[in-house]
């Protein structure tokens, strides 16, 4: 999770542009939750390429705060046709004053998993 710096649909855009082109070389899929106070983002791929693409995005200055919230081995992909879904999380995610209030460093991580959980069954349906 991370918190946007100066968001805009443009730089959405860019972020999403990017984010595809290098999963899809990388062999990463996995979906972005956002929204103008947050980031949350699931990367699913073999170890070694995830954690690069997770170096990546860490060093990207679209966003500030980054946190790494969940970190686990998984049989199967939630987003295995997706290089990277955008979701815009209008409503169906924490409030902005939740988010604001700190309820994702509260949160355990079959907490956060179930935000992906819910996007994938959306998606997936």
């Amino acid at each position: 999770m991370s918190q946007p710096f100066g968001y805009d649909e443009a730089m959405l855009a860019g972020i999403l542009l990017d984010a595809r082109r290098c999963n899809k070389r990388d062999g990463i899929t996995g979906a972005l939750v956002c929204r103008n106070d947050i980031y949350l983002q699931l990367l699913e791929g073999p170890s070694a390429e995830v954690n690069a693409a997770y170096a990546r995005v860490e060093r990207d200055d679209r966003h500030v705060g980054m946190t790494q919230l969940v970190a686990v081995p998984v049989a199967e992909r939630m987003f295995g046709s997706w290089e990277m879904l955008h979701d815009p999380a209008k409503s169906w995610i924490w409030s902005e004053a939740e988010i604001a209030d700190g309820v994702l460093e509260r949160a355990t991580q079959q907490e956060v998993r179930g935000v992906f959980e819910n996007l994938a069954g959306r998606v997936n349906a």
